[in-house]
């Protein structure tokens, strides 16, 4: 009887232990679960909250005013873009840049600070700081350490006055001497110059822990119609892209690129109705699958001509996203910002976009903010003799 006794306590004994340990397995993977931190913050945002990280926008004056307020405080918008005409001395942009990141203090996710600072012709801080080589002379000169050092120089003044994005450098290859746009902005007249310079360029931008931005994808070099003004053409089917236009953003994807612009050029032979700015077959079957890209894509500014002569900028921009954008660049014009802000919010209501779509952008953009540590810190001075001393160097 003792025996029967003592064997079935030894069984009570090994259940009670072997339930022990099945709790403390589910206690552990209660404790310590693979909880994807970008993911939960995507969850906990709002609807409103996550469209505004899809739009970067620009506005006029040397101070912020209540339209700028309301776009931060009202439709969350994820950064802003500054142009010559917002940059007029040191002081005053630093002050600029300083109220933007105070008046998003109460949102969660930092904003983008960015400007088109590629040197030469197209700079926004010259005035403040001094010009540098452009793109051409730098092609001309074709000396890598040269081409990182001018990368290091632009993303070393923009972040001293607050900036974190920078759109460049450019990766066209200017191999249409009839182009008016590109010209001067571009590395050169072949894709090994354009992609040697411009990877150092962007590799010097990034050592600053600026964003750099590679533009304009696919290829604005074979055009002669100016798409600020108006929507150029470019007549090369896919195969002929791959061997020319494609190869520097290929290899600057395969160098890291965190961010590419996609350009407003329609390719009938590959897109015959949609310009490359809101084409699939552009940005998600070559951009995302055939290169592997996926990382920030952004557009160019949908209030330049291409577009807004040619489209509806509201309709253009929920077909953008649908081809795969993550950001809506909008430079210009309040009302247009606020009626393409709208158009997303009706059309993700509608169901046109669906807020899993919407989700995985802004997930991309968050990642993105997070990998450089963005954060709307005040910069209280800055030092321009170490600006100085680093451009002499």
């Amino acid at each position: 009887m003792e025996k029967r006794t003592r064997f079935f306590i030894g069984i009570l004994l090994c259940i009670l232990f072997l339930s022990s340990c099945v709790d403390k397995n589910k206690e552990k993977v209660k404790l310590d679960p693979e909880v994807d931190s970008i993911e939960e913050k995507v969850k906990g945002m709002s609807l409103e909250e996550k469209i505004g990280q899809l739009f970067i926008v620009g506005f006029s004056g040397e101070e912020i005013d209540k339209d700028i307020e309301y776009m931060i405080k009202n439709y969350y918008v994820g950064g802003f873009i500054l142009f010559q005409e917002n940059i007029k001395s040191i002081d005053q942009t630093l002050n600029l840049i300083n109220s933007l990141k105070k008046a998003n203090e109460n949102n969660n996710i930092p904003l983008f600070i960015s400007t088109d600072e590629e040197g030469g012709k197209v700079t926004r801080v010259s005035n403040l700081f001094g010009s540098i080589p452009g793109s051409r002379e730098i092609g001309e000169i074709d000396d890598e350490e040269y081409s990182f050092k001018i990368g290091d120089i632009i993303g070393y003044r923009l972040k001293s006055i607050g900036f974190n994005l920078d759109f460049a450098p450019v990766l066209d290859i200017n191999s249409n001497p009839k182009n008016t746009v590109i010209g001067a902005r571009s590395y050169g007249r072949t894709k090994d110059i354009v992609s040697k310079h411009g990877i150092q360029v962007m590799k010097g931008i990034k050592s600053n822990n600026v964003i750099p931005t590679i533009k304009h994808f696919p290829g604005h070099g074979d055009t002669f119609i100016d798409s600020h003004l108006d929507l150029p053409v470019v007549n090369k089917d896919l195969e002929e892209l791959k061997k020319m236009e494609l190869m520097p953003f290929k290899e600057a994807i395969d160098m890291g690129a965190d961010m590419v612009m996609v350009g407003h050029m329609l390719f009938p032979k590959i897109d015959s109705e949609n310009p490359a700015t809101f084409s699939k077959e552009i940005i998600t079957n070559l951009l995302r699958k055939d290169l592997n890209y996926d990382k920030v894509i952004i557009t160019d500014d949908m209030t330049m001509g291409a577009i807004t002569k040619n489209y509806d900028i509201g309709k253009a921009a929920i077909k953008s996203l649908k081809a795969g954008t993550d950001i809506i660049l909008i430079c210009h014009n309040y009302e247009d910002q606020v009626k393409v802000i709208e158009s997303i919010k009706e059309a993700v209501k509608s169901g046109e976009i669906l807020e899993k779509e919407i989700d995985e952008k802004v997930y991309r953009i968050v990642k993105l903010k997070e990998e450089y540590g963005l954060k709307d810190e005040i910069i209280e001075s800055i030092n321009i003799e170490e600006i100085e001393k680093k451009m002499n160097n």
